[in-house]
């Protein structure tokens, strides 16, 4: 038994990986052996299958702590399922992997096109020597577009299952610790006198919990709740709850009238009144164990150890365990599960670290201001949605909800506020315990939280209740993110593409107008044209729709330029037309001027020389009234440039008379 190895430089994205480490050196030196082994024509993949709670997880991380010097330039991790099950697609894969190596490969991040950002990942990792460690691979189909072809880096893959599909591959395959090895992992979580004491028991606990990591770390977290119960008890409990046919009943009844059995000596949870930040808290004070059904539970060692642990808890930590499934990303520090609970921060905090002392959250690497930060393991999210689906009332789910995306807004126009102090100090300020303090700390907040502040966004629209609060959050998170100086693309494209599903189902035809001209600029910015041209065609539309002549015009020189960058003049000329003669109504003497110009430049491409020299005089004059002296300098360079042109070519035509006479 070891404790955790200390950290490198390298692995700041890593899992912490548990404190308390044993066994499985023959699953480490099969690792190491797999990897020494030679491959043809990509690199070396490692793959660990286990069931989930096996500790497949725990030991790549510990596997490539062991192993990263070797890979000077990075050890990256990823996910490739979401809590739910779902499978994550190889692109969105490679745009976190990108991110993490530090490149921005343009148009690549934007995310409809998964083989261009892909493309992008392998050629990044050319010459260089990474470990990518990919977590939870559903398929073959997920992994191989991710493959570096350089035989310097290392692919270390846990899955559930076999990946069929990819050649050399002799996955390394876990099943239990064994009794012994179990034993001195339930004696460093629980305390060495306690199991020692109890061999018996510990041997019975072990065989109870089919000796998996997961279970057994629950069982060693039921324990250090209830000191005084004896190993054998926990053996005991856990065999009375994962047998078939054993005691299904809730938790705790509804109340005398319930007709359901509760355990001797617990209380049920008082029922709020309302859905109220106060009444939250004042229902979590209560030191009680949780109320309300649980499933009735299956034979899984892991499934039973949980259940056991569950009811265990107060009323408070089993609340805030529920609640935390619907965190972005199951991802929460203080800030976060104050919010979605309703209490104080540090009460929050002090929850987190009890939850993961009962080995119920995983901890993960700190926040750049030194923030602890825990998730909802995979492993028992689902069994957390049933139980919240089945104890709280949806009002208080979206209560919930409503509460973190408002504390979201508020933080990110609190971090706006710094980075642009022009714009005058937020008007709703944050308590102090959870205020940014500087610049400097604002702009890494929103680096660090980006992807969770999307994920945010995303989980909020989705079921279509809380469109205000996601819009409020989605326009903060415009105005900041182009502060930090490191906004992508794609960030900005994904929050445009939100807008425009909130106003597309709020039927408000100007705010689509303005999200599909939005999302056309980005994809115009990327040099991806005819996605560009979609995007303006179909704001056209809705701008027609809505009577929106500005939004129209936009629309129709946008539509002009991509033609112009396409290399078709004709169409660009056409269209430019088009835009200038609604300009012209509006009496929008600036975009008139510069409709001319760029309408003189697509005659000029066409070699239509004297249409191109009238609509340049008429810019200028159109200038000279604005009193725009810039504009009148690049417009007579461009005449100019124009008349050389024709000079030149007009010589060249001379000679090639005189040449054929």
């Amino acid at each position: 038994m070891d404790v955790r190895p200390a950290d490198c430089g390298v692995l700041d994205r890593l899992p912490e990986g548990p404190a308390v480490w044993v066994g499985r050196t023959r699953e480490l030196a099969a690792l190491a052996a797999a990897a020494a082994r030679p491959t043809r024509g990509r690199c070396p993949v490692l793959v660990l299958a286990g069931r989930p709670g096996s500790g497949r997880t725990s030991l790549a991380v510990r596997y490539a702590r062991s192993v990263a010097e070797e890979y000077p330039d990075g050890v990256l991790f990823a996910r490739l399922s979401a809590p739910d099950g779902g499978r994550v697609p190889p692109g969105q894969v490679a745009r976190g992997l990108l991110e993490q190596l530090g490149v921005e490969p343009g148009d690549a991040l934007l995310p409809d096109g998964a083989e261009p950002v892909c493309a992008a990942l392998r050629a990044a990792l050319v010459a260089k020597r990474v470990l990518l460690l990919l977590d939870d691979v559903r398929d073959a189909g997920q992994l191989s577009p991710l493959l570096p072809d350089a035989p310097g880096c290392l692919v270390l893959a846990t899955t559930a299952g076999p990946l069929t599909g990819i050649e050399d591959i002799d996955p390394v395959i876990l099943g239990g610790l064994g009794l012994t090895t179990s034993a001195e992992l339930l004696s460093g979580l629980v305390g060495g006198t306690r199991i020692s004491c109890d061999p018996v028991g510990a041997a019975d606990l072990a065989e109870a919990c089919g000796a998996g990591p997961a279970a057994l770390r629950l069982m060693a977290g039921w324990l250090r709740g209830n000191a005084k119960a004896a190993v054998t008890d926990a053996a005991r409990e856990l065999g009375a709850v994962a047998r078939p046919g054993g005691p299904a009943e809730p938790v705790a009844a509804a109340g005398p009238k319930g007709g359901a059995r509760r355990p001797k000596g617990a209380r049920t949870e008082p029922e709020p009144k309302k859905s109220t930040p106060e009444a939250v808290s004042e229902a979590e004070n209560e030191n009680a164990p949780e109320s309300g059904p649980v499933p009735v539970p299956d034979t899984d060692p892991l499934s039973g150890a949980f259940l056991l642990l569950y009811r265990s808890l107060p009323a408070a930590q089993a609340r805030m365990l529920r609640t935390l499934t619907l965190a972005p990303a199951q991802l929460a520090d203080a800030r976060t599960a104050s919010a979605l609970v309703g209490c104080p921060a540090p009460e929050a905090a002090d929850l987190l670290r009890q939850l993961a002392g009962r080995e119920l959250l995983d901890e993960e690497p700190p926040a750049a201001d030194g923030t602890l930060r825990y998730r909802v393991p995979g492993r028992l999210y689902a069994r957390l949605v049933q139980l919240r689906e089945s104890t709280d009332r949806p009002a208080e789910v979206q209560l919930a909800r409503a509460r973190l995306l408002e504390r979201l807004v508020r933080l990110v126009d609190s971090a706006r506020a710094l980075l642009d102090p022009a714009h005058g100090p937020v008007t709703d300020p944050l308590p102090g315990v959870l205020r940014l303090r500087s610049a400097a700390q604002a702009r890494q907040w929103l680096l660090d939280e980006r992807e969770l502040l999307l994920c945010a966004v995303g989980d909020a629209i989705g079921p279509a209740d809380l469109d205000g609060s996601a819009g409020r959050l989605v326009t903060a998170l415009l105005r900041a993110l182009p502060l930090t100086g490191a906004a992508a693309s794609t960030d900005l494209y994904r929050l445009h593409h939100f807008v425009l599903k909130v106003a597309e189902r709020g039927d408000t035809p100007r705010r689509v107008t303005a999200a599909l001209l939005n999302l056309g600029d980005l994809q115009a910015a990327s040099g991806r044209w005819p996605q560009a041209v979609e995007r303006y065609r179909a704001a056209l539309a809705s701008a027609r729709d809505s009577s929106d002549e500005p939004a129209c015009a936009r629309a129709l020189e946008g539509v002009a330029e991509c033609h112009r960058a396409l290399g078709d003049p004709v169409r660009a000329a056409d269209w430019y037309g088009r835009a200038l003669a609604l300009r012209q109504g509006l009496g929008d003497s600036p975009a008139e001027a510069r409709l001319l110009a760029r309408t003189a430049e697509a005659h000029a491409a066409q070699r239509r020389f004297d249409e191109a020299e009238r609509e340049y005089r008429a810019a200028l004059a159109l200038l000279r009234r604005l009193d725009d002296e810039h504009g009148r300098v690049a417009v007579t360079a461009a005449v100019a440039r124009l008349r050389e042109q024709v000079g030149a070519e007009r010589v060249a035509g001379e000679r090639d008379r005189v040449t054929s006479e």
